[in-house]
């Protein structure tokens, strides 16, 4: 197994806890996973596709344990 590049935006195995579509983020961009879940569900209460949007980057974004 390789280590994965930190540049690459994957969903983060250790840290999840739905799919780790957050957690992936966060580390990606430097973010705080935290942070990046509470504005996800604030942004929930919100008219809008949030959830579709999580469930297509779920699909689309690999596991960090597929590399």
């Amino acid at each position: 197994m390789t280590t994965p590049a930190p540049y690459r935006l994957l969903r983060d195995s250790r840290h999840k806890v739905i799919a780790g579509v957050c957690a992936g983020i966060a580390r990606r961009y430097g973010l705080s996973r935290g942070g990046l879940r509470a504005a996800f569900v604030i942004s929930c209460v919100l008219p809008g596709p949030q959830f579709i949007a999580y469930l297509l980057l779920w699909i689309l974004i690999p596991a960090d344990d597929d590399y």
